[in-house]
């Protein structure tokens, strides 16, 4: 007895010790893993041998384990076998192998018999359902494989797998690699599937499904790709099928190193959590996230289908290939996947402008990272929450914007050759953020580890001051941009930035260099004016002095680039939020895109205009602010009725919306209620641009018949693209009473977990249901609680920062500091955050609803609007989420 009550304070000393990491000492090496999962009990039964190596000698050894009930477990080592005893700790997620004598240093092998349950929570080996019957699938990202059987769950702890799934007779399973057998038995009713032995994996990118899967075969460069869904949906998978093929020759050639895996299949799952998951050879995926039916796709599904294959397959190098040792360098998977997506998206669709959206993309990444409460890209994590928490904008956004700027400042080639030799060196292993800066640094000769470690290990965005005198000389400085004007000018931090200029004359000359101090200066042309983030590949701000500006926008559209516009007008609106210029100086500054016809260009300009209507237009002021927006948007509309060109249509579809959502013009509101009309009879018979935006527009004038047809066309279909577009339509109703019904449906079970905490926080962002749906939240947060799953509760808790006054703030922090929700800490104080700085904003320039803001001569054909307005509106008031 006291040898047990030794070992239990020895684990406990070393628990202390290591917070919820595994203890070091036994290394896994292979996984012989038998399932046999019951979908009518929904649950499972598991056996496993673990192959280990005992680094010393040991009594205990410790796995990850949740939900799991252990019914035997032997150490074999050095020709013993020991029945051992299992303890587990359910708070860590751990269990213990106990042996009655010590485990020799050197081979061992574990053999657990276990059962589990196919739960309904998105996570592990779950349950996913369609109306004609069950599937098991898993979702181990990022620790919960221990949820399917104990393992060592942590990134780099990497083995290879061999895995045996027994089902029904009538089903076929799916797993990382070739099926090599299919034998009957053990019963009548059942068969083994036995697949090849993988390669080295970190246990989070096993996959397992099962059901009646069936499939669309192609290959490319003689690796076998096969597009797999539900019997019902399997030839929507072709456009993903062909998008696959692409990239695998493009990243085969891109890499130099071909696909490490045996096959690869896409696999659209009814019921998934995440957009997709970049398990080795098997990829899973949200069905809208992979599926299109071409009657009802417009050209933003077929862009998101290609860019989610384009992320999840380079993570088959990035992430699968070459692994994160933990996860605070998570944005070594995410962040070069983001980065990557868009280049073979880029050669084989060159008419969806991938690099603008590059730029856009990076606009919206700043905003977030403005933030006091960001973080840097490298976090410390340690708990599962914690761990959870990183999957964020940052991750993502922030790392994939940071390296397009190092790639476009060190030579894209020498680049490439430094991706390369990164990914040789670590091939199925595990590496660290110094590891890759280290190998651009020595391909390319220029210092990216400098530039890559001031911008991971630091949070924030550097704001850079220029200003040019006559002989073309080039002052710049730099401070930490906050979206909060208090801030400004508070922080010490300094970053090594490559600043890269363009000249506004004919010929274009450009040119980079590193700022690595508070201030710098360099030599450009003289009386040339210069922009100062070429193409919009940095990852800053910019302000420039009063004269410079001036010159900059008068030229907005004939004298700089797309992306240099996208970036320019990005920068104004965030200089305009904190003060540092005004409102009217924006909008006369976004009055110049009547003659735009980009869409990634208008992009963030849309946002803006509702979010001013959001949050500054008062009751007493709406209808003028409409007849602004109406007039700046109803040129370029017009203009684009007859286009052809597929990004144009778009772009057309998008102010169809603002006309209608903000602008609320009268003939876009009939025009959309009688689209409305016929897409609920027949949605093939609609645009599918405009089948969205016309249910949303007619919604926000819609009756109790038109709520009663979009509730019926979603009960009706199990087409994701369309639900998708019936329940943002049901988030725009705006009578009261309908928003509640609305609000009801998304606890009923009408709608699906994976997509009913999304649904409802869209109405806290929507202006016209935002008070209804605080209310429903709070007196409904039992069953609200209910439809969360791993990480969906993320979407409400932000949604709530879309308040702007101090009462809504306190409201907002009392009420989650009750009713927490797991991952979210950050979130909640990002929310907080964003409702202090606007209710500040507000105060400081005074309530609109008392003033007589909009004159007479306001309006003009020009749509411009008018100085008096614009400095009592001020310019600090719009500040952006």
């Amino acid at each position: 007895m006291k040898k047990w009550l030794l070992l239990f304070v020895t684990l406990a000393a070393s628990v202390s010790l290591h917070g919820q990491r595994l203890p070091a000492g036994v290394v896994p090496e292979h996984y012989q893993l038998t399932f046999a999962p019951n979908l009518k009990d929904a649950t499972f039964s598991g056996d496993e041998i673990i192959d280990v190596r005992v680094l010393k000698p040991t009594t205990i050894i410790t796995l990850n384990s949740a939900e799991i009930k252990f019914a035997s477990s032997t150490v074999e080592s050095h020709g013993e076998t020991l029945n051992a005893k299992v303890t587990t700790d359910d708070d860590r997620e751990q269990a213990n192998i106990i042996a009655p004598r010590t485990i020799a240093a050197g081979p061992a092998r574990l053999h657990i018999v276990f059962t589990g349950i196919l739960n309904g929570k998105l996570r592990g080996f779950y349950l996913s359902e369609t109306p004609k019957r069950r599937y098991a699938v898993t979702q181990f990202e990022s620790t919960d494989a221990r949820r399917a059987f104990p393992c060592f769950d942590e990134p780099d702890k990497k083995a290879t797998f061999d895995i045996t799934l027994i089902v029904d007779k009538g089903d076929t399973a799916i797993s990382n690699e070739k099926l090599v057998a299919d034998t009957p038995g053990p019963s009548e009713d059942k068969h083994a599937l036995k697949f090849a032995t993988t390669k080295k994996l970190s246990t989070y990118l096993v996959a397992m499904l099962v059901g009646d899967f069936e499939c669309l075969s192609g290959s490319s460069d003689e690796i076998p790709i096969r597009a797999c869904a539900t019997p019902d949906k399997r030839d929507q998978g072709k456009f993903a099928l062909e998008a696959a093929e692409y990239i695998m020759h493009y990243y085969n050639d891109y890499f130099g190193i071909k696909y490490p895996f045996g096959k690869l299949d896409l696999i659209a799952i009814p019921d998934f959590e995440a957009g997709a998951m970049e398990n080795a050879g098997a990829i899973t995926y949200r069905e809208s996230f992979m599926l299109l039916d071409p009657k009802v796709a417009g050209v933003d599904n077929y862009n998101l289908v290609a860019s989610v294959v384009a992320h999840e397959m380079a993570h088959q190098w990035f992430g699968d290939l070459v692994t994160m040792k933990w996860w605070d360098n998570l944005w070594l998977n995410e962040g070069f996947a983001s980065w990557l997506e868009s280049k073979p998206v880029a050669k084989w669709k060159p008419e969806w402008n991938e690099p603008l959206r590059e730029v856009a993309s990076t606009a919206r990444t700043l905003n977030l990272d403005a933030l006091k409460n960001t973080r840097p890209i490298r976090q410390k994590a340690e708990t599962p929450a914690e761990i959870n928490e990183l999957f964020d904008g940052i991750a993502y956004g922030k790392a994939a914007a940071m390296l397009r700027m190092v790639e476009h400042y060190v030579d894209p080639e020498l680049f490439r050759k430094g991706v390369h030799n990164y990914l040789l060196a670590h091939s199925y292993g595990n590496a660290t953020a110094e590891d890759f800066w280290n190998a651009i640094t020595e391909a390319s000769g220029k210092p990216a580890d400098k530039i890559m470690s001031s911008f991971i290990v630091q949070p924030g965005v550097p704001l850079l001051h220029v200003s040019q005198e006559s002989d073309g000389q080039l002052s710049i400085s730099q401070e930490r941009f906050f979206n909060d004007r208090q801030l400004l000018g508070t922080s010490q931090q300094v970053w090594a930035v490559p600043v890269c200029w363009k000249s506004l004359s004919a010929d274009c000359i450009s040119s980079c260099f590193l700022l690595q101090q508070r201030g710098q200066e360099t030599k450009a042309s003289a009386n040339v004016p210069v922009f100062a983030n070429a193409d919009g590949h940095g990852y800053y701000r910019t302000e420039y002095e009063q004269a410079l500006r001036e010159h900059l926008s008068k030229n907005l559209e004939s004298g700089l680039d797309p992306g240099d516009r996208i970036s320019m007008l990005s920068d104004e609106w965030a200089l305009m939020r904190v003060g540092r210029i005004s409102i009217s100086t924006y909008l006369d500054l976004i009055s110049q895109l009547k003659a735009e016809h980009l869409r990634q260009v208008w992009a963030e300009v849309l946002t803006n205009l509702q979010y001013m209507d959001d949050k500054f237009v008062g009751a007493s002021e709406r209808e003028a602010f409409h007849q602004f927006v109406r007039n700046l948007l109803i040129q370029p509309y017009t203009a684009l009725t007859q286009t052809k060109d597929p990004e144009e249509k778009a772009l057309r579809a998008d102010l169809f919306y603002l006309l209608g959502i903000v602008g609320r013009d009268p003939a876009v509101l009939a025009e959309a209620r009688q689209l409305a009309q016929r897409a609920l009879v027949d949605p093939a018979s609609v645009d599918p641009l405009l089948i969205g935006p016309a249910l949303e527009i007619a919604a926000t004038q819609g009756d109790e018949a038109l709520y009663t047809q979009v509730v019926q066309r979603l009960r009706g279909t199990t087409d994701q693209i369309m639900r998708s577009r019936y329940m943002d339509a049901l988030a725009h109703f705006e009578k009261p009473e309908l928003t509640r019904q609305a609000l009801a449906l998304g606890i009923s079970g009408a709608i699906r977990n994976q997509d009913s905490t999304e649904y409802l926080s869209d109405f806290l962002r929507n202006p016209y249901t935002r008070a209804e749906a605080w209310k429903f939240v709070q007196s409904h947060w039992p069953d609200v609680e209910k439809t969360f799953t791993m990480s969906s509760g993320l979407a409400l808790v932000s949604g709530a920062g879309d308040f702007c006054d101090a009462d809504a703030a306190s409201n907002v922090s009392a009420f989650f500091k009750v009713h927490t929700v797991p991952s979210t800490e950050r979130a909640l104080r990002q929310a907080l955050e964003r409702i202090n700085s606007c209710a500040d904003l507000k105060k400081m320039q005074g309530s609109m609803r008392h003033s007589s803001l909009i004159p007479a001569p306001f309006f003009a054909e020009t749509g411009r609007i008018s100085p008096t307005w614009c400095s009592r509106l001020s310019c600090a008031r719009a500040l952006s989420s």
